[in-house]
């Protein structure tokens, strides 16, 4: 006889083989990273901006899982949403109706960006990218997609054409027609729009990779540069978007700048039920969708759900009452402020810089002999081994989870819960600051931990 199927009993019967079975069934270098940089913990439970182990331990999230939790984890609000569309067993995904919550969220989405008027749902920031691409060509009868270096769009075929990492492409090629530009020149773009077939150009207003923030009056020249041209503005605000700069959308910090297409995704999960979107003017919509024959040439199996509509109807409420937007510009503004106080402290620490909860750390070349001796040897070996020696003692010493912010960046990225308060920021400052103090008075712990990603990163050349 079969058993009724018991959640709660399988976790408690199998959850300790967690890393084994990642290990044998799923990515197999996923727990052997985690194991080599110590980051093979085992957490409990979490809500909000924490978790806490099997032995009570408190660990302050600066990753948000990757910029997913933007209300942190198991919000009331979401979770309550959540169980009250369950509860009402609604006939969803029929496919041949028009049911009402992909218009409330379509509706309250468009209320932060007035100039967009039409919204396409998918399940995720690639799907919502694939999307903004596919419409940008059709809409403008071009094939050719303009991207930034160093820009990170996802990874699926199409976001991975105009992905500026070549660790992410290598391999898969042919990809689609695209060409890279440097973030902030003009005249690069410029000059890829006389050639007459570019599409879009597609910019994260705060780039993930670095965190580099496009320059002051780039996006609004580009954006003129591009309609002049009849090509379009994109506009990624899958991580930057839904207040994580300070402001809804990213873009909203330059006066005049409205996107042809906007991607939006992460956040708007409440970090339950994945979700992605993207936004566009009318035009675009009516030409894609030009007649009874074209409904479903664009579509998503998941698309519009039920479960992940009320998650955004629930985030974007919260975002609302409780002033999210204003928090994460508030202890952002507190937490870049005292970090940047660091800067002439210490030599290691090259530059603080970002917008709100979107924060990068940069590490760069001490004066010191000493240090620079170091620095150099594990630059020799894999450069961007020190920021990762700063991330293992800010996990392991001062239980507070972060991460770097690109393969071979000296870069460490903020990115937490929007809900996080000035306690929290307090106490990463203060535990990095012991970490870099550690550091710059030599500290065994670190160094030697240092000298065994050394030998990682040279076992695997």
């Amino acid at each position: 006889m079969t058993k009724e199927f018991d959640l709660a009993a399988l976790l408690a019967e199998r959850g300790a083989e967690r890393y084994e079975l990642h290990a044998r069934h799923l990515n197999h270098q996923l727990p052997r990273m985690l194991h080599t940089i110590g980051f093979d913990k085992v957490y409990e439970r979490a809500e909000g901006a924490h978790f806490w182990d099997a032995d009570g331990n408190d660990y302050l999230d600066m990753l948000a899982g990757f910029a997913v939790m933007g209300l942190g984890r198991h919000h009331p609000v979401v979770r309550k949403a959540l169980h009250d569309v369950l509860d009402a067993s609604l006939a969803d995904l029929t496919r041949f109706d028009c049911p009402p919550l992909p218009g409330l969220l379509a509706e309250r989405l468009l209320s932060y960006s007035p100039h967009l008027d039409r919204v396409f749902f998918g399940n995720s920031g690639t799907e919502a990218v694939e999307t903004a691409l596919k419409f940008a060509r059709y809409a403008t009868g071009r094939p050719r997609i303009l991207y930034c270096t160093h820009a990170f769009h996802g990874l699926t075929t199409g976001s991975l054409s105009v992905n500026g990492e070549d660790g992410f492409r290598k391999g898969f090629a042919p990809l689609l027609p695209d060409t890279a530009i440097p973030l902030g020149d003009l005249d690069a773009l410029a000059r890829e729009l006389r050639r007459g077939d570019v599409a879009a150009l597609i910019v994260e207003p705060i780039q993930g990779k670095g965190v580099h923030e496009a320059p002051p009056g780039y996006l609004r020249a580009a954006q003129d540069l591009l309609h002049r041209h009849k090509a379009l503005l994109i506009a990624d605000e899958v991580q930057t978007g839904l207040g994580r700069t300070g402001r809804f959308y990213a873009f909203q910090h330059e006066d005049g700048v409205e996107p042809d297409l906007v991607c939006v995704a992460k956040a708007l999960s409440g970090g339950y039920v994945p979700v992605g979107a993207t936004l566009g003017r009318d035009w675009i919509f009516q030409k894609v969708y030009s007649s009874m024959d074209r409904v479903q040439v664009h579509s998503a199996s998941f698309g519009s759900n039920a479960q992940a509509m009320a998650a955004g109807l629930a985030v974007l409420s919260v975002m609302e009452n409780e002033e999210i937007v204003a928090n994460a510009a508030a202890v952002g503004e507190r937490l870049k402020s005292r970090l940047t106080e660091l800067v002439d402290r210490y030599e290691l620490l090259a530059d603080v810089r970002g917008r709100g909860l979107m924060i990068g750390i940069e590490f760069g070349r001490p004066k010191s002999l000493k240090l620079r001796s170091r620095w150099t040897m594990l630059q020799t070996a894999r450069k961007g081994l020190f920021a990762q020696m700063v991330v293992v003692p800010l996990l392991q010493r001062h239980r507070i989870l972060t991460q770097v912010s690109g393969d071979h960046l000296e870069v460490i990225k903020l990115i937490p819960p929007l809900i996080v308060d000035t306690a929290d920021a307090d106490r990463f400052v203060d535990a990095f600051t012991e970490v870099m103090e550690d550091a710059h008075n030599g500290g065994g712990l670190m160094w030697d931990f240092g000298k065994t990603l050394v030998k990682q990163a040279v076992a695997h050349r």
